[in-house]
This record gives structure tokens, sequence and C-alpha cells, in this order.
């Protein structure tokens, strides 16, 4: 009986493509995991998880509490709170994160500006998707009423979110010492 030769010859490219396709999806994996602990300083600090959806043999959908300071503002601390994806997908971060995001900033000692920046620049971000999405804390500055101003929103790689939460922060004395007060105008043009 001959042996087709063309047939175990057809079938050897797709099964390189296919081991180069899942050597590429681990390799993708181990860089992100790698990734995790060099930016662990930038990582916001977990206040609490609460589950929302059970699943009987995988993790629960969450509510995460997280609490992050403003790096360019001293004085400045905001919390946010961000649904978590559960079931299998979520377990092995495939699963895309919704939009919904709620934030509040206060003042938490006086505030002192470290650096001139820009009106929206972005104070914190983090990846809610493998690829394609991003959540993200910008600053801005209201200077005729001396007030910062906190926006969350999460964008998208094709099309942002309409979704979005603000918070504001009254520039105000802290305690008897704290009499002069820094205008938010001065350092967010």
């Amino acid at each position: 009986m001959p042996v087709n030769v063309s047939a175990k010859c057809d079938k050897r490219p797709a099964f390189r493509r296919w081991a180069a396709f899942i050597g590429a999806a681990l390799f993708a994996v181990a860089e992100i995991g790698l990734a995790g602990p060099a930016q662990a300083a930038d990582e916001p600090d977990l206040i609490f998880r609460r589950s929302t959806v059970f699943k009987l043999l995988s993790p629960n959908d969450k509510l995460a509490t997280y609490g992050v300071d403003d790096p360019g503002v001293e004085g400045v601390a905001c919390h946010f709170t961000v649904p978590e994806k559960g079931g299998v997908k979520g377990w092995l971060g495939l699963a895309e994160e919704v939009s919904d995001i709620s934030l509040a900033c206060r003042q938490i000692g006086p505030i002192r500006f470290k650096e001139k920046t820009g009106q929206g620049e972005d104070m914190f971000s983090k990846r809610r998707s493998l690829f394609f999405k991003k959540m993200q804390i910008v600053r801005g500055c209201d200077a005729k009423r001396n007030v910062l101003v906190y926006m969350v929103y999460s964008d998208r790689l094709i099309e942002g979110s309409p979704k979005n939460s603000t918070s504001s922060v009254p520039i105000m004395p802290w305690g008897a010492a704290d009499a002069a007060v820094q205008k938010c105008g001065e350092f967010i043009q």
C-alpha cells in the first residue's frame, strides 16, 4: 500500500503554526506575570473585596475597593471600586472587565504640589483586560474655586467608554500650622 507523503507534509506546517501560537501565548502570559512584581510599587492598595455572584467551580465575581495616593500632590488619596470578573476567564486574566468604576478622592493631610503638570494628566492607570481596556484616573484644577478635580474612566483600543466618575478635593488648610494654602492654578495648567 503506497504512503501518501503529501498528507504528512500538509499536517506538519499546521502543527508548527499551532505550536508557535501556543508558545507565543505562553510567552505573553509569562511576560505579564514577570512584569507584575516589578511594578508592585505602582499598584494600588487593596482595601477589601466583596463577592457579588457565586460561581461553583471557579472564582466568584467581586467588587474590589482600592486606595491610591496621588503621586503628584501630597495630601490627597483616592479610593475606587471596580468590578472583577470571576469564572475561568477571570481566573486566567482573559475576561474583559466592565467599565463601571466609582471614585472618591479626599484631602488626607496638608496639600503640597510636587511639580507642575497639565490639566487632565494621568494620576493613575491600570490595565482592565489582557489587551484592550485600561482604567485611568486623571487630575485637573478648577482654578476659580481652588479645587482639584479627579475623573476616572476606561478606554478601549478602538472606542472609549462613556462611563466615568468625578470627585473634587477643595484645597483647605490642614490644622493651625498649615496657614499657607497653595493655589492649584499655579501648578496645573
